[in-house]
């Protein structure tokens, strides 16, 4: 009669319904989730595991995107799904330079995620990444897009170019997953830390992806331009700039020159300094790899460079670059 009556405390708390951030996360996790898979690769030497990944899957037929990091050097490549079964997985192509890899994963059917356009991008928009760091399946992080066109040196020892800088939270194993906006599209490849900093992380923009993935396709490679030489960067002394009526401080300073390379045919010479290529500055060795696209392959392209203390024009046929050369 006087027993105990239910309070308050005993009810179980209802849940309310969730905030727009939440709601706007797990819209996006339960949409690409199931494209992003763990990359795990087999050592050539033994029938090891010797590193693991992430990846992207970018169409129904299989293929995927990761990092050339991760699969350089592996003697075979399995994709983990998000249901946690294993395929096997072929390396279609990669490009050290963007440190980007093409995979074709093993089957049909695959659910895939949608390339977006990393030119939209503006700084402080949310960022969601998602891979798989100490092979922990499927992790989510979440952080804001922290800068637009940074660079990073790949392993190449090239410069990527408009690399996106976020703090979500990336780990080892993180590499080749998928940083996604608020609106569910992939918008770069992660593929960089800083070790000892925190909120410091890096992915490859996906318009750099989208203008590769043809190339890795098509013939494995990214066919880039090359003359053949070894340069640095190198100052004018201000008294010769203002001599000869120069607009450029710097250039590129030949240090060696390719035997019957392009640059030994068109007459360059170690000491020669490059001021400009087909009128536009070359203040770095960074910004004629960035001039040599495969657009000037087989062209000519017209050269300013000083050459003891006077300016000097010469007309260089740009070929395709040999495989594994770093030089310019």
């Amino acid at each position: 009669m006087f027993g105990r009556q239910k309070t308050l405390i005993d009810a179980p708390p209802r849940r309310g319904p969730r905030d727009g951030f939440s709601e706007t996360v797990v819209r996006v996790v339960e949409t690409i989730g199931p494209a992003v898979i763990g990359v795990r690769r087999k050592s050539r030497a033994r029938d090891l595991y010797d590193g693991a990944g992430s990846g992207v899957i970018i169409s129904p037929d299989g293929y995927a995107l990761t990092n050339n990091h991760v699969v350089n050097g592996a003697g075979r490549i399995e994709g983990v799904l998000e249901d946690g079964s294993v395929v096997a997985a072929e390396i279609v192509g990669t490009d050290p330079d963007t440190d980007l890899a093409l995979l074709r994963l093993q089957g049909r059917g695959h659910q895939a995620a949608e390339l977006g356009d990393s030119n939209a991008l503006s700084v402080g928009e949310l960022s969601i990444a998602i891979g798989n760091p100490l092979g922990l399946q499927a992790t989510v992080t979440v952080g804001v897009i922290s800068a637009l066109r940074r660079t990073l040196r790949g392993e190449s020892g090239r410069l990527i170019e408009d690399v996106i800088q976020t703090d979500a939270a990336l780990n080892p194993g993180n590499s080749g997953g998928a940083l996604v906006d608020a609106h569910g599209a992939v918008v770069g490849i992660n593929t960089a830390i800083i070790g000892g900093a925190q909120g410091l992380c890096f992915a490859v923009p996906s318009n750099t992806a989208k203008s590769v993935v043809p190339e890795l396709m098509r013939t494995g490679r990214v066919a880039r331009g090359w003359f053949g030489i070894g340069g640095q960067t190198q100052e004018l002394a201000r008294a010769l700039v203002r001599r000869l009526g120069l607009d450029v401080e710097s250039g590129v300073l030949v240090v060696a020159v390719s035997s019957g390379g392009p640059a030994e045919q068109a007459g360059l010479e170690v000491g020669d300094v490059v001021l400009k290529l087909d009128g536009v500055a070359t203040p770095s060795v960074d910004v004629i790899h960035r001039l040599l696209t495969r657009e000037r392959i087989g062209r000519r392209v017209a050269l300013q460079v000083l050459r003891n203390g006077t300016l000097a024009r010469l007309d260089l046929a740009v070929t395709e670059r040999p495989a594994e050369r770093k030089s310019a």
